[in-house]
Formats: structure tokens, sequence, C-alpha cells
């Protein structure tokens, strides 16, 4: 039997089982003369779920880009697994974002021209699982957002609710130790947000994977384990969840 590269412990960095997944120190960064983030700090614990709120042009975005090793700051560090994001190359930075981070955004991001199938097995394959196993492994990630007979179906085929579930299956599929949820219930209805959000929430915590969760909306702030508010590119704390 061949073990997938996401469960294996040589090719996948994961946090130590208890302190920070994540920590951020005192990050500036500035857009020509426009100051994005003007000393954002922050740490996510191992398992925790963080709310991330503030108003729009705030540097909520520009701060998730940071902690994922997509931006580089001007002035400051990002640490995820005891590595120091500002020491690796750029390649080094996409192979830790493809191994050990997943992403759900507002929108899913899907692939269109694939099947939802196709699309939760990408990650893997990605990561060279053979075909076989990567297929296995999404039906499986497929299941447990409840989408075992949707598979074959292509993104434009779904509903907006189903796609954002096959997006949290995608996120998930390659166990990663760090989970980016940008907006990812702000293109749904109530109900059907709630049933994501729950799904994310639950698929995290089964993986004792870290969650940061960008949103507007104070309901789904609620349910995470802190609220950390930005302004102005500042963090400062919420009221706990």
């Amino acid at each position: 039997m061949t073990t997938s590269p996401a469960a294996s412990p040589d090719m996948t960095t994961r946090p130590a089982k208890s302190g920070p997944a994540m920590r951020a120190d005192d990050l500036h960064l500035t857009f020509a003369a426009t100051a994005a983030l003007r000393g954002a700090s922050l740490t996510i614990e191992v398992g925790e779920a963080v709310a991330l709120m503030g108003p729009s042009g705030s540097g909520k975005s520009t701060l998730l880009h940071c902690l994922a090793g997509i931006l580089t700051p001007d002035r400051g560090d990002v640490h995820f697994a005891g590595r120091r994001l500002a020491g690796m190359s750029e390649r080094e930075r996409s192979e830790l974002r493809l191994r050990s981070m997943g992403f759900v955004f507002q929108n899913s991001e899907l692939i269109p021209e694939l099947t939802l199938l196709e699309n939760v097995a990408l990650p893997l394959q990605l990561l060279g699982t053979r075909h076989r196993d990567a297929r296995t492994l999404a039906v499986e990630a497929l299941a447990q957002v409840g989408l075992q007979d949707e598979g074959e179906r292509r993104t434009g085929a779904v509903s907006g609710g189903q796609q954002q579930r096959a997006a949290v299956a995608r996120a998930l599929v390659h166990t990663p130790g760090m989970v980016f949820a940008d907006e990812p219930t702000g293109a749904l209805d109530t109900v059907t947000g709630e049933r994501v959000l729950q799904l994310l929430l639950a698929a995290c915590s089964e993986r004792a994977a870290s969650l940061l969760l960008v949103t507007h909306d104070h309901r789904v702030a609620a349910h995470a384990d802190r609220l950390l508010v930005i302004r102005d590119g500042v963090i400062g704390a919420g009221e706990t969840a």
C-alpha cells in the first residue's frame, strides 16, 4: 500500500502538538504610499480557530497573504512550525503552502473544467500521490462533507454551497497543519453558510489543524475560539467567542 505524501511525516511540515502553530511579529508592509500593515502581530496555537475581523481596507487580506508567505513584509517576521518564512526561498515557500497549508476562499475557486472529485484530488497529485490513491483519498474527503454522490459532477453543475463544501474537502485532503479561510461563507445564504462553517470547524478540529477565519460576519466569528480585530494594519483583541 502506498502512503500519500500528505500523511508522511518527512514530507509535510506540521507544528508540534502544543505551542504556537503560527506567529507573526511586528509586520509592516507598504504599497506605494499606503501602509497596509503597521506592526501587526498575532499567535495562533495548534488546533486553535481564530477569527479575524475588520473593516474593508483594514489589512485582513494583506495579513493573510503575509502569513501564507505569498507576500513578504517590509519588516517583521512570520514563523510557521518553527520555520521563519523570510529565510526561505520563494520555491520553498510555495512548497510549504502546497504541503502544509489549506485555503478556502469566498467563491470556492474550484477549477470549472474539472469534476469535484478531480478538484479535491488535485493537491494530492501535485504532491506526487499516485492517481489511484489520490482519487481514493478525494472520495473519502468528499464523503466527509456530504458530497459522496456528487464527485463526478463539474463545478457549474452543483450549487454554491456544494462548491464551497468541495472547497473545504480540497483544503483538508492533504492534512495541512494550517488552514486559511477568507470569507468562506460570504457568498452563501445563512443556512448554507452555517453548514459549511460547521463542516470546516469540525474537519479542522478532527485533524488538529489550526484555522484563521477572515470574516465580516459577527455570527461567523462567534464560532471561533478567539476573535482578533484589525484596524489600520494593527491587530487588537476582540471578545472571546
